[in-house]
């Protein structure tokens, strides 16, 4: 409830102010009236995505926020007394990291409205005085959740492995993010693949029905390191090609004119990428 009627006081003034009522296609009476009253959303023209896109990072944040207020409330329920902080420290500990961790959401999720408001090449004071509260209302449970963390620390709680450096999660998430989104690839005729320690060939009789496999110590030096999330198709300017590592059938299909293998493309890329981070493929 608190979430709606702070949205209104920052937003009704802007919605009434750009076209006069329902009639604009921004915020009616009727709206905030129902959303004071019965606390559903505010609806909001499609017309102005932008307002929708802060709306919903004002809700997150202010969720985020009341989330941290229950964890608050059970952290000092299990810090009442030294018998109660000893069976209950790590539950403390995991519940003060979940805090500095969900502020860093705010954190994130408010640098993003300050990028779009920046993008949007037209200034808004509206908008802006309603980042400015959003910012001085996680800068306060900022200094709350210190408070609390210094409190814990002379009572004896060790709180020395919690990462409380919004910086440093940030740069810890790109990194994770980053290793998520790389794969390998490496593609070349059989005996440039055995060539390079790629490949080997097993099974067969007296040399005849050999498979070529992945090595298991494969040289991964001969790979060449592509991002997953934009990376959508690879040249191979084969006449033919096939695949050695595992990847879903349905998530790819190998293209070019008159039957030719010109290129791989990459229908999924999750699920091309699910079973294997590295693709090897022959070609002729």
């Amino acid at each position: 409830m608190k979430k709606l009627i702070y949205l209104l006081v920052v937003l009704v003034p802007f919605a009434f102010g750009c076209g006069g009522g329902n009639k604009g296609g921004i915020l009616s009476a009727e709206d905030s009236l129902r959303a004071v009253s019965g606390g559903q959303a505010v609806r909001i023209h499609d017309q102005d995505s932008s307002i929708q896109s802060f709306i919903r990072g004002f809700n997150d944040i202010q969720d985020n926020l009341d989330l941290i207020k229950e964890k608050e409330k059970m952290v000092t329920a299990n810090s009442k007394d030294a018998e109660m902080r000893k069976t209950k420290q790590e539950q403390i500990v995991d519940d003060i990291q979940a805090m500095y961790d969900i502020m860093n959401k705010n954190k994130q999720q408010l640098a993003n409205m300050r990028a779009k408001l920046k993008d949007s090449n037209k200034k808004n004071e509206v908008l802006e005085k309603f980042i400015t509260r959003l910012t001085a209302e996680i800068d306060a449970k900022d200094v709350q959740i210190a408070d609390l963390k210094t409190q814990l620390e002379q009572l004896n709680v060790a709180l020395s492995s919690l990462n409380t450096n919004y910086t440093e999660a940030k740069q810890e998430s790109a990194v994770k993010t980053e290793k998520l989104n790389t794969a390998y690839y490496a593609f070349g005729t059989a005996k440039e693949l055995i060539k390079n320690n790629v490949l080997t060939k097993e099974g067969g009789f007296i040399g005849i029905g050999k498979n070529q496999k992945l090595k298991s110590d494969f040289n991964k030096e001969y790979f060449t390191k592509v991002d997953i999330s934009t990376t959508n198709s690879i040249v191979l300017g084969a006449k033919k090609a096939k695949l050695i590592t595992t990847h879903p059938s349905g998530s790819y299909k190998i293209e070019g004119a008159d039957g030719k293998a010109e290129k791989l493309t990459i229908l999924n890329g999750e699920e091309f990428w699910s079973a294997s981070k590295y693709l090897v493929i022959v070609v002729e």
